[in-house]
């Protein structure tokens, strides 16, 4: 999923909410045991220790990013895509003390850093993993998404109805824009919460639910079935 860019203003108020996602996602994680780490995740092929180390590595590469901005020496968030995924299936079966400090550091070597980010530093421009350029204002968002979705993927009773309102204000219309429809299928969407209606595609098809709900379905974490509609099949990311 690629990150829109938010305002430069009010950075501030911005790494507090990644914060607050963050306090959650580490207590979630604080009332899970060894035998819980194991256990698979809902993402294909990945434990829950899976995630837990995708998501301290990524708070990592983050600083890599943050690093560039501040300093303009060319920092890659990941050294290769062979060791992204070395770094997360070496660290996924370490006991849950383990991933928790791991996680708890890493996250907070990421947040230290962006909270002493020279201003003029934000409209820096870098390279996410994939080569697309970004501005250091989208790693705030990118370290969201990955804090909220994950804990979900953590299937530890954190669900997509429980993302904050703000969250799933800009998440649903960004899922839209990046979403592909298998066979050319497209659709409308509304939102019978929020009011928000999206299309992908040309439409043949409305489908309706609560905006959270909406935005789970489409970056595949629902199947949908507390939407109403004919569902096509979507390409999800992960």
């Amino acid at each position: 999923m690629t990150s829109d860019a938010p305002e430069i203003t009010d950075i501030s108020t911005r790494l507090d909410t990644v914060a607050a996602a963050t306090t959650r996602l580490l207590g979630a994680v604080s009332g899970l045991h060894d035998v819980d780490v194991v256990e698979p995740s809902p993402l294909p092929g990945w434990t829950r220790g899976h995630v837990l180390a995708h998501l301290s590595r990524n708070a990592d590469s983050l600083v890599n990013l943050l690093l560039w901005a501040r300093t303009g020496i060319e920092t890659p968030q990941y050294a290769s895509t062979f060791l992204r995924e070395a770094d997360i299936e070496a660290g996924a079966p370490r006991p849950l003390r383990e991933q928790l400090e791991d996680l708890t550091a890493a996250s907070e070597r990421w947040l230290a850093l962006a909270r002493v980010m020279p201003p003029e530093r934000w409209e820096s421009t870098v390279r996410n993993r994939k080569g697309g350029e970004i501005t250091a204002t989208q790693v705030v968002w990118m370290r969201l998404l990955e804090i909220e979705i994950h804990h979900v993927d953590l299937n530890v009773g954190y669900a997509p109805a429980d993302w904050p309102a703000d969250f799933v204000a800009r998440l649903l219309p960004q899922a839209v824009a990046d979403t592909v429809a298998a066979e050319g299928a497209g659709f409308t969407l509304t939102a019978t919460d929020t009011g928000y209606t999206g299309t992908v595609g040309a439409p043949s098809t409305t489908i309706t639910g609560p905006a959270a709900s909406l935005a789970a379905w489409l970056i595949g974490r629902s199947p949908g079935t507390d939407l109403t509609g004919d569902l096509p099949n979507l390409s999800a990311w992960k």
